[in-house]
């Protein structure tokens, strides 16, 4: 991967990169120099990169006994308002002085001379995503019972954070949420459809004309699931932090309850491109089912409506996804031999699962 001359991910010097046919998302020179500028770690830098890397990039970087994460954007060009690393680091940083589980942020740049794109570091964390498998610790039914539970209880202490006043107040704009989600994805889907595709035309009608009424105003994450979350290592399960903060804006708390139960994986279910944590389908797992009624008992919210926010959370994913796929078609994602290619059937398949939860409303 390195030494690809014409599309590295990562090379060494910035004379390397300038001979790059694409950009390199990870300049070693330039980085080390960005570190030493801000006193973050001593010595050469080994890198690794982490996470699946479906839309943002995330590497760890080491110096010696220092290690930080580095988060980034794809390459250049961008869609309008997506991949703001500037706003997703400002936002955990807001968030984490209310005392939500996020990242420790150490620096944001915003200067695209270094890589490129803004980037932003934060600290190091020990701990494990789940998404096929658990680590041993946390692999008993107990432990399966108890990481459903953090995940529920996690999210409730995400919407139970007040937004009307302080630094909370200035991260989006709670009224009209609903309306301009489906106004921003389908405008979107015209500018990134490869194919045509008249289920999604079809369903964003349909989610405009039965559009609920939302009943508070909350942070709202955007995309909050299990691989997206860090948890401790050990029993009993805990979570050390909430991960992946690009979509968060203010909002309709039940947006991310039906995101997370639409794209949770139970037994038997069905299976799109967004159940990306297999693991829950296997027993001690709560149910998707369980998860809500939990999530009611914590909140108090009506989750009888909760099918319209199921099909907007797999329709704006099936518009993401087929971003994605027009990414991979037009060669941007040389190494991507699996999740991009599946979407010339998994775009459809979401397109799809969304409209059989319309049909439970």
């Amino acid at each position: 991967m390195r030494t690809n001359p014409d599309g590295a991910e990562v090379v060494a010097t910035r004379r390397e990169a300038e001979r790059c046919e694409r950009p390199a998302l990870l300049v070693i020179d330039a980085i080390t120099d960005y570190l030493d500028s801000r006193r973050l770690g001593h010595g050469p830098v080994a890198w690794q990169r982490i996470g699946d890397g479906q839309s943002n990039i995330t590497y760890k970087l080491a110096r010696g006994t220092d290690a930080f994460v580095l988060r980034r954007g794809p390459r250049p060009p961008h869609p309008p308002s997506t991949h703001d690393m500037v706003r997703e680091a400002t936002i955990q940083q807001v968030l984490g002085a209310e005392g939500v589980a996020v990242p420790q942020i150490l620096d944001v740049c915003d200067d695209e001379s270094v890589l490129g794109v803004p980037f932003y570091l934060m600290d190091w964390i020990d701990g494990v995503v789940v998404t096929d498998t658990a680590p041993g610790e946390l692999d008993s039914p107990a432990e399966r019972r108890r990481t459903s539970s953090c995940l529920v209880h996690a999210l409730a202490d995400i919407h139970a954070v007040p937004v009307t006043s302080g630094k909370v107040a200035d991260l989006g704009r709670p009224a009209g949420y609903l309306e301009r989600q489906v106004r921003r994805f389908s405008d979107l889907w015209d500018r990134q459809a490869t194919r045509p595709l008249p289920a999604i035309e079809e369903t964003a009608d349909w989610l405009d004309a039965n559009r609920p009424a939302t009943q508070a105003a909350s942070v709202v994450h955007g995309d909050f699931r299990l691989g997206n979350v860090m948890l401790g290592r050990s029993a009993p399960a805990r979570i050390l932090s909430v991960l992946d903060w690009e979509l968060a804006t203010l909002g309709d708390p039940l947006a991310d309850l039906g995101y997370l139960t639409a794209t949770y994986s139970d037994p038997g279910g069905p299976r799109t491109p967004l159940h990306l944590s297999p693991v829950t389908a296997e027993s001690g797992y709560r149910r998707s089912q369980d998860l809500v009624a939990e999530y009611a008992d914590l909140t108090g919210f009506d989750v009888s409506g909760l099918a319209w926010y199921q099909t907007l959370a797999l329709w704006k994913a099936a518009i993401f996804c087929e971003a994605i796929y027009s990414r991979w078609l037009d060669g941007e994602r040389p190494d991507d031999r699996t999740f991009g290619p599946s979407l010339e059937a998994g775009v459809p398949a979401l397109v799809e699962a969304a409209q059989a939860f319309s049909r439970r409303f």
